[in-house]
């Protein structure tokens, strides 16, 4: 791809097709934001999601699922210098980078999400410019930061458009079917694309999204499926930025538009997509994790960890937990043995049984002794799981409220309600949180030195000349978190 042609392709400044339908002013916005327009604070707070999305990656990078995943891809795709994030030099083409460095960001269940459109935003967007970036030509950090921005806000946004939780709730793994246009967004951004060629590249990534949530049992593939969306995105961008015609208008087309085809039977709200553009910023709504586990479980976690406090863990005879339609479909589900590690984390039995046992649900509780110990499964075995529907109708930022509720040997009972998990809305992580969890989650990986100067770098992402300076640090090897 000559480094001439993203320039070239901004500088026309062609229009979208419609401008004021939903695909062309979503591609408008994008193409037309810089990072002036960008408020400080929202600023600040990407580049601390960043830092946790490249924590994630470099304690992930070398699980042992994720080197089954760089094994097999690079054995089928080995041609390319496409680096990947702790690998020590193992390179692949830039898609497959992308769908590699997506898996580790994915490998643990710790990186972020967004509480109203279920996506892993991080696994979407990093992947998918960290390997846009070494095509396109000398990529500032100013640049790449505005790409995870504009990534960060796609995706949410598009996803809400399609019901948010009801793709969950219909089987879909969601933040796949919203990913690939949060990739192309970001992707494009670092291809220099105008508002024609977001609208081109937004057609490409949609006709890719996919996703089956069947993917949280017992596969590895769940760790991947975001990495497929990163990929996707990526490619693209990369086909706007040759001139490659995407579908036009393809949000809002009746027949065989996304809205119409993923919301097939179930209302969707177009509106949603353009709503609050450049003054209410998703960005600030995405999710960091504190726990181990699938975002929708979280709140049945608060809930355990605050009646460990009170509960004499001994005595419990029974354990009701109550959810709403996406959570009790998707986390709900009976555990039987043999668990495997992403079904424990996909498992709210399971992961009650751990905060109430442990007071943690963190790496330590998922390895393999840990899911198959008998006093977890006492508990487990303990346990009912029930869809509440009226948390269905609350407010749709309540609707991830979970109760569970202890009862005992002697007759008496104990219950705990979370409406706001730890991590969203006003109990999101804080930034000084976030940086705590950085160098908690990446202490086993790698050097103190060079965990410090990944933290420095990342922090002070926009004033970099080139992002080559972090990749620089981000490729050399690291230790798995596990060992």
């Amino acid at each position: 791809m000559p480094a001439s042609l993203p320039g070239a392709a901004k500088a026309s400044g062609r229009p979208a097709t419609d401008p004021a339908g939903p695909t062309g002013r979503l591609a408008t916005w994008v193409a037309e934001t810089t990072l002036d327009d960008v408020p400080a604070s929202v600023r600040d707070r990407a580049r601390h999601l960043v830092l946790d999305g490249i924590g994630c990656a470099l304690a992930g990078a070398q699980l042992p699922v994720s080197r089954i995943g760089v094994d097999g891809v690079t054995a089928l795709d080995s041609a390319g210098d496409a680096a990947l994030i702790g690998w020590d030099g193992r390179a692949t083409s830039a898609t497959s980078a992308a769908m590699l460095n997506s898996s580790f960001i994915q490998g643990f269940e710790l990186d972020d999400y967004h509480p109203l459109a279920p996506l892993h935003s991080n696994s979407l967007v990093l992947p998918a410019m960290l390997a846009a970036a070494p095509l396109v030509g000398r990529v500032s950090g100013e640049r790449f930061l505005l790409g995870a921005i504009l990534g960060y806000e796609t995706g949410p946004r598009v996803g809400q458009a399609l019901g948010g939780l009801d793709m969950l709730s219909r089987g879909w793994h969601s933040g796949v079917v919203f990913g690939p246009l949060a990739a192309a967004a970001a992707a494009g951004t670092l291809y220099g694309l105008d508002a024609a060629g977001f609208e081109d590249a937004f057609g490409m990534a949609a006709t890719q999204s996919c996703g089956l949530m069947s993917a949280m049992y017992e596969s590895m593939v769940k760790r991947m499926q975001h990495g497929f969306a990163a990929r996707n995105g990526l490619t693209a961008a990369a086909l706007a930025a040759a001139g490659y015609a995407g579908i036009k208008r393809v949000l809002e087309r009746p027949y065989g538009g996304w809205l119409a085809v993923f919301g097939q039977g179930h209302r969707t709200y177009p509106e949603d997509i353009s709503k609050g553009l450049g003054t209410l910023w998703e960005t600030e709504r995405i999710a960091v994790k504190p726990y181990a586990a699938m975002g929708l479980l979280h709140a049945a976690i608060g809930a355990a960890l605050e009646l460990r406090s009170k509960a004499n863990i001994s005595q419990i005879q029974r354990i009701d937990i109550y959810l709403g339609e996406a959570a009790y479909a998707h986390g709900g589900w009976k555990a039987e043995r043999p668990l495997q590690v992403i079904g424990a984390q996909m498992n709210v039995a399971y992961v009650v049984a751990a905060a109430l046992l442990d007071g943690a649900v963190l790496v330590d509780q998922f390895t393999p002794d840990r899911i198959t110990s008998d006093d977890a499964w006492a508990l487990i075995d303990k346990t009912l799981t029930h869809h509440e529907r009226a948390y269905d109708h609350l407010p749709i930022d309540e609707q991830l409220t979970t109760q569970v509720r202890l009862t005992f040997t002697d007759g008496s009972a104990q219950a705990a309600t979370v409406a706001h998990p730890r991590g969203t809305g006003d109990r999101n992580l804080t930034n000084a949180e976030i940086r705590d969890k950085y160098a908690k989650l990446t202490r086993r990986a790698l050097s103190a030195d060079r965990q410090a100067a990944i933290e420095k770098t990342v922090l002070g992402i926009d004033k970099l000349h080139d992002v080559a300076q972090l990749t620089a640090l981000l490729t050399p090897a690291v230790h798995s978190p596990l060992t």
